[in-house]
C-alpha cells in the first residue's frame, strides 16, 4: 500500500484588516475636518459680505452704501383670467404676478401696465392647453412672459417676473 502524505497544506495567512480600518477612520476624520473648515469659513472665505449687506451695514452692493432692499421695487400686475380655448371647455387659468423693477423705473413701468397686461393676456391665450400640463410649464411660461414684458417696457426696467398665483380650473 502506498502511503499518502497528509502533512496538511499550508493555508495562506489571513490578511490584516488594520489598514482598512485605519483608512476608513482617516477618511471620516479628514471629511469631518474639511466640512468644518468650509462651514466655518476657514477655506473659501466666509460669508461676512452677505451678512453685512443683509444687515444694511457696511459693504452694500456697490451703490454707495445703499442696502439691497432700497434697490428693488415691485409693481403688481392685475389678476388675469384666461379661458383655455374651445377644445377644453370650462377650463380657465387664473394668473397674478409682480414685476421686480429698478426703483427709478417704477413709475414708468406702472404707466405701461396696460401694454404689459395686453402682452401677457395675448401670450397666455395663445398657449396650447396641453402645454400647461407639462412639469416644466411654469418655468417656460415665466421665461417667455418675462421676455415679452421686457420688450414692452424696455430692457433694463424689469428685472424679473414673480408669479404669485397660477391656478388652472
Amino acid at each position: 500500500m502506498a502511503k499518502t502524505e497528509t502533512d496538511g497544506e499550508d493555508s495562506p495567512a489571513k490578511r490584516s484588516k488594520k489598514p482598512l480600518i485605519l483608512g476608513v477612520v482617516g477618511a471620516i476624520v479628514l471629511g469631518g475636518g474639511a466640512f468644518f473648515a468650509l462651514y466655518s469659513g476657514m477655506i473659501m472665505g466666509g460669508d461676512d459680505h452677505s451678512k453685512t449687506a443683509a444687515d444694511g451695514h457696511g459693504g452694500g452692493d456697490g451703490h454707495g452704501g445703499e442696502s439691497l432692499l432700497s434697490s428693488v421695487a415691485f409693481v403688481p400686475v392685475d389678476p388675469l383670467i384666461i379661458t383655455l380655448g374651445p377644445e377644453v371647455q370650462g377650463r380657465h387659468l387664473r394668473f397674478q404676478a409682480q414685476l421686480e423693477v429698478t426703483p427709478a423705473y417704477q413709475q414708468e413701468v406702472t404707466l405701461l401696465m396696460p401694454r404689459v397686461l395686453d402682452v401677457l393676456n395675448s401670450y397666455l391665450r395663445a398657449v396650447e392647453a396641453d402645454e400647461f400640463e407639462r412639469p416644466t410649464a411654469l418655468i417656460t411660461l415665466r421665461a417667455q412672459m418675462l421676455r415679452r414684458v421686457q420688450l414692452v417696457t424696455g430692457q433694463d426696467r424689469v428685472r424679473d417676473l414673480l408669479i404669485t398665483e397660477f391656478v388652472l380650473n
